[in-house]
C-alpha cells in the first residue's frame, strides 16, 4: 500500500515537470521517495520534458529541450552577453554541477543519449561545442571553443577571444576523467581519450589518445 502510494505520488507531480521555476519545483516533490543523484534518473522518462532538479540554474532564454531529459543538482545554464543557442537532446543526462554556457555568438549541442557526469564545464564563447549522440563525458571535462588573442603590448584581459573553429565530438565517443578539449579539435565517432589528457588536435574515429597533449597510441578498430 505504502509503495502504491510513493508512486502515485510521483507520477502526480512529474505531469508538471519542466525547466521553469515550477516545473523544478514539482520534480522536487516528485522525488521526495527517491535518492539523491542516480536515484532519480528513471523520473526523467515519467515527466513530458523530463527530470529537472530545483536546484538546478537555468538562466538562457534560447534552450531546446529533447524528451526525457535528466538535470541533476546544482547543474548551471548560462547565458551571457549575445550568448548562442543549447540544444539538447533526448535521453540526454547532466548530471551535478555541470556548466554550460553560451556568450559571443557560441552554442552548444548535445546528442541524444549522451551523459554528462559530475562537474564536467561546457563554456561556448565565440565557437561552438557540438557533441554527437551517444557521447560518454566522464567527471571534471572541460570543453574550451575559443582562445586569447596574444598581441604583444596588451594585457590579457583586453585581447578579444578568438576562435579557430570551435569543437565537435563523434557519436559514441569516450572521454575520461579530467579531460580538456580545446578549440579547433575534432574527435572522432567511437574514440577514447584517456583521463587527464589534454585534447589539441584531431583525434581519428576510433582512435584512442592519452597525455599532455593527447596523441593516438592505438586504434580500437584494429582490436576486432
Amino acid at each position: 500500500m505504502v509503495d502504491r502510494i510513493k508512486k502515485r505520488w510521483t507520477r502526480f507531480w512529474m505531469k508538471f515537470s519542466g525547466p521553469g521555476r515550477g516545473g523544478r519545483i514539482a520534480c522536487g516533490l516528485a522525488g521526495l521517495f527517491h535518492p539523491p543523484f542516480y536515484g532519480r534518473i528513471p523520473l526523467a522518462a515519467m515527466g513530458k520534458t523530463g527530470y529537472f532538479s530545483p536546484s538546478a540554474a537555468i538562466s538562457h532564454s534560447n534552450i531546446v529541450w529533447g524528451k526525457k531529459v535528466f538535470v541533476g543538482e546544482q547543474v548551471l545554464i548560462y547565458q551571457d552577453h549575445a550568448g548562442g543557442a543549447v540544444e539538447v537532446g533526448s535521453d540526454v543526462h547532466l548530471h551535478r554541477g555541470v556548466l554550460i554556457q553560451t556568450g559571443e555568438n557560441g552554442t552548444v549541442t548535445i546528442g541524444d543519449k549522451t551523459h554528462i557526469q559530475p562537474y564536467s564545464r561546457i563554456s561556448a564563447y565565440r565557437g561552438s561545442v557540438k557533441i554527437g549522440c551517444g557521447v560518454e563525458i566522464a567527471p571534471n571535462c572541460s570543453f574550451y571553443p575559443y582562445n586569447h588573442a596574444m598581441e604583444p603590448g596588451v594585457p590579457i584581459n583586453e585581447q578579444p577571444l578568438l576562435t579557430q573553429g570551435g569543437i565537435t565530438i563523434g557519436d559514441h565517443a569516450w572521454l575520461g576523467v579530467g579531460v580538456i578539449v580545446l578549440d579547433g579539435v575534432n574527435i572522432g565517432e567511437g574514440a577514447v581519450v584517456g583521463a587527464g589528457s589534454v585534447v589539441t588536435e584531431d583525434v581519428p574515429p576510433g582512435g584512442v589518445a592519452v597525455g599532455v597533449p593527447a596523441r593516438v597510441v592505438k586504434h580500437r578498430r584494429l582490436q576486432q
